[in-house]
């Protein structure tokens, strides 16, 4: 993270958010009240005292100009705490009396401490909390599956989200326009861009594409070139182009998150929106969600198995085993071929797991709290069989 990256990039994109989200919203009231920065930790490098190391997060808070100060909540001493769960209970007991208008960060870990600040005050809509709240500038991970459980946590049609792409590596895009689910891709941050098509990701000869050669509708995988020194660096993440003109597109996945044993190809995006869709037509609300797959023996062919900690359960689990299923072959032709009359893939099996299992998984694996992520897609069974051994006898099948 050198000076140039942090000025030319990260707070670059912070006056973009602020700029746009104002020219769209021209009564806000934002600047009037603080911003709620629910971030990561750092620590001092044991090899150098110049520099630092942690969450991105903590990075920015802890570099961050004289004006962010001025409107931001908690104060850094408490926003830089490490223990993530010292840290919820302190930005409760101390925002509860705050004039909060805007929140910002991983939608997965706004929902734990929106929870906890409703039960800590006794209320059921965060704007009895903060009664002028209006927006939460969201990233990190998908929205889709949150999206339910914040309409029902903050109640009002006045409440905004504006979904925002960047990572320790750089910031990439931002939704500019709130009547679209794409974002606009940042030109002008300090990064140059390419593009391999994610299907040739692993060939020794995979072209490799820039902005004048990309075509809508391809999955790719995002190359960067940036002014903190990474060169042709794999992000990891996969991008689909929705528009050329200006460059628009959506997060479709990551390069290692997926499940393509039997040829299905199913990325992170294909699975958000049949999950979504699935919980929009039964009423079921999920917390979190993993898949992979059920391997074919000689007696039985291969399936994909879900495990899912529901908020709310469906009212007919296999009404959303169907749902799932048939939103998924509407979103991916390969995964619709692969379950033609059940030849080559089973129908998948859903696991509804207790309340707090996934979390449970973070913190035995050292990843709660910051910028930690429940790995969604797998081509193992790795994550399925761990998060089984925690709920133990509390799994039940659909």
């Amino acid at each position: 993270m050198s000076r140039e990256a942090l000025e030319d990039c990260h707070y670059r994109a912070g006056k973009d958010i602020l700029i746009i989200y104002t020219q769209q919203h021209p009564d806000t009231r934002i600047f009037s009240g603080k911003s709620l920065t629910l971030g990561g930790s750092h620590k001092i490098n044991q090899f150098s005292n110049d520099s630092l190391y942690g969450d991105l997060s903590a990075i920015l808070i802890e570099n961050a100009p004289f004006w962010v100060e001025i409107i931001r909540t908690p104060r850094p001493k408490i926003a830089l705490l490490e223990d993530f769960q010292e840290k919820l209970d302190m930005i409760t007991r101390t925002t509860v009396n705050e004039n909060v208008t805007s929140i910002s960060g991983v939608p997965s870990w706004y929902l734990v401490l929106i929870k906890q600040i409703l039960a800590y005050t006794g209320k059921s809509n965060l704007l009895d909390v903060w009664p002028n709240l209006e927006v939460f500038f969201h990233g990190g991970i998908s929205f889709a599956p949150y999206r339910d459980h914040y309409k029902m946590l903050i109640k009002g049609d006045e409440m905004n989200y504006m979904e925002t792409y960047n990572a320790s590596e750089g910031f990439f895009g931002l939704q500019d326009d709130q009547e679209r689910s794409d974002m606009l891709l940042m030109l002008d941050y300090g990064i140059f861009y390419e593009f391999i098509p994610a299907d040739k990701i692993s060939s020794d000869s995979a072209p490799s594409y820039t902005l004048a050669d990309v075509e809508t509708g391809v999955n790719y995988v995002l190359i960067i070139s940036t002014n903190g020194g990474l060169w042709r660096y794999m992000m990891g993440d996969t991008i689909v182009f929705t528009c050329l003109n200006p460059f628009r597109f959506r997060i479709s996945g990551r390069t290692k998150h997926f499940i393509n044993v039997f040829g299905e190809e199913v990325i992170i995006d294909n699975a958000d929106r049949a999950l979504e869709k699935a919980c929009r037509e039964t009423g079921a609300l999920i917390a979190e969600y993993t898949a992979g797959p059920v391997f074919m023996s000689t007696v039985s062919k291969g399936y994909h198995e879900w495990i899912i900690e529901f908020e709310k359960e469906p009212a007919d689990p296999e009404a959303f085993i169907d749902m799932l299923d048939n939103a998924l072959k509407s979103v991916n032709s390969d995964y619709e071929a692969k379950r033609y009359m059940d030849l080559n893939l089973g129908r998948p099996v859903c696991r509804s797991v207790p309340g707090g299992t996934f979390s449970k998984w973070l913190r035995m694996n050292n990843k709660f709290g910051g910028q930690n992520k429940v790995p969604r897609l797998s081509n193992s069974r790795e994550y399925i069989e761990d998060l089984l051994k925690i709920a133990d006898s509390g799994v039940r099948s659909a």
